[in-house]
């Protein structure tokens, strides 16, 4: 199976963290990730970043090191997925596309149903940054 490559932002304000709600009408709906998205043809995981927290949350992000990369097998599609340290560096996040977006603090994740790829992430997030 082909794999999918995916970026996704670890946006911290203090000591919480930016998380977003699914479209109920998407794959995985209603369940919780952090904003991002697929990488197009042609750009950089780091273009594709910043591409994707436009449109999606219509802030600028700068883009930061690696955090964690994670290889997921969903039903449908295998997705590579790298999550990037990133900083909102112009813009208030917006609903363009999400639910509903949260920050939370690493103890509050356990409160939340995310999307699968996301669990080691989290595991990892909990583990640096304490409960």
């Amino acid at each position: 199976m082909k794999i999918t490559e995916v970026v996704a932002a670890l946006i911290w304000k203090g000591s919480k963290f930016m998380i977003c709600r699914r479209p109920a009408h998407k794959a995985r709906g209603l369940l919780w990730e952090f904003a991002g998205g697929k990488v197009e043809a042609g750009e950089t995981k780091e273009q594709a970043l910043i591409r994707e927290c436009r449109e999606e949350l219509a802030v600028t992000v700068s883009v930061g090191e690696v955090f964690m990369e994670v290889l997921h097998d969903y039903p449908e599609l295998t997705v590579h997925l790298t999550l990037f340290n990133a900083t909102i560096s112009e813009g208030e996040p917006q609903k363009l596309e999400h639910n509903d977006i949260r920050w939370i603090s690493p103890s509050e994740i356990s409160d939340y149903e995310f999307c699968p790829a996301d669990e080691e992430i989290l595991k990892e997030i909990v583990r640096k940054y304490g409960q």
